[in-house]
């Protein structure tokens, strides 16, 4: 079994519990490619040098960082120097022959950069940005993380990019995430993060969704806040790109597989006809995100 795991990098997330995991997974023989985030430290490290961190929110509701030069610097020291180090050593101690690795390494992951960032300001107008270094993955060197698995190590992702000028984006780590099992068709994909999956009510764990079938998908947008927003369209891009199941939680990634956080499973509609269900759902998460809006919703960009 072929497993893509993306941890969070946020606060609070349980990584030492994780990674024991992995290995355990590694160790009964499963094959994982593991990515990462970043967003805490980086605004740690953005707070200690002087830096101030932007957060945007696009016309259809995404929240994201703001990616200057130099962020875009600091991000890197985050996730390719730090993060990406302590995460292979904590998987080598376990035993786990771990190997870190940047996106822009052997040119892994493959990126379009944005030419222009709108970004909604408080009082509703939208901004255009031109120097913002963030990308869209357009291509995972797939045969290179099969060489790597089949020589027995575990690859360990951060999310930087390479753009086709050969700059450094940062890209987001669940649709990151979500390309890397599309291109290895890996048979589940796991998003862990600091929340137990899609809540109804943001801030009680008791209203946890347990089950979404993909072709209802956009029927639970509504209560997708902030960060949460990118999650499940990491879910649906891994979906629609063959991946059969998605799963979505905290704590825990054996619980998170056996069902404890948020499931969504795909269903045979969207391999008969990859335009259904999911064609619109950045549409919808538009439509959603400024009927939220006119009611004068919050979010919270750490989900």
């Amino acid at each position: 079994m072929t497993l893509v795991v993306k941890i969070g990098g946020g606060a609070g997330v349980a990584t030492a519990t994780i990674m024991r995991e992995i290995a355990q997974c590694v160790a009964d023989g499963q094959r994982i490619v593991l990515l990462h985030g970043g967003s805490d430290l980086t605004n740690t490290l953005c707070q200690r040098l002087g830096h101030t961190v932007r957060v945007i929110t696009s016309p259809n509701g995404m929240v994201s960082r703001y990616t200057d030069s130099e962020t875009l610097s600091i991000y890197a020291m985050a996730v390719a120097g730090q993060i990406n180090t302590e995460l292979v050593a904590l998987l080598q101690q376990h035993g786990v022959n771990a190997l870190g690795l940047a996106g822009v390494d052997g040119r892994l992951l493959l990126a379009r950069r944005k030419s222009v960032v709108r970004s909604v300001t408080p009082e509703g107008r939208v901004q255009v940005l031109r120097d913002d270094y963030t990308g869209q993955i357009e291509q995972v060197n797939a045969a290179l993380l099969r060489q790597l698995l089949n020589a027995g190590y575990t690859p360990v992702i951060a999310p930087l990019a390479l753009s086709h000028d050969g700059e450094r984006l940062n890209v987001d780590g669940d649709r990151a995430a979500a390309a890397v099992a599309t291109a290895l068709q890996a048979d589940v994909m796991v998003i862990m993060t600091n929340v137990p999956g899609l809540l109804t009510n943001p801030q009680d764990d008791s209203t946890l969704i347990r089950n979404i079938p993909a072709d209802h998908l956009v029927d639970y947008l509504e209560y997708a806040h902030g960060r949460m927003r990118k999650k499940l369209l990491g879910a649906q891009e891994a979906l629609q790109g063959g991946v059969p199941r998605v799963c979505i939680g905290s704590t825990s990634l054996l619980a998170v597989l056996s069902g404890e956080g948020t499931t969504v499973v795909a269903s045979q509609i969207q391999f008969d006809d990859p335009g259904l269900p999911f064609a619109s759902l950045e549409g919808d998460i538009l439509r959603t995100h400024d009927h939220q809006r006119r009611k004068g919703a919050s979010y919270d960009c750490n989900h």
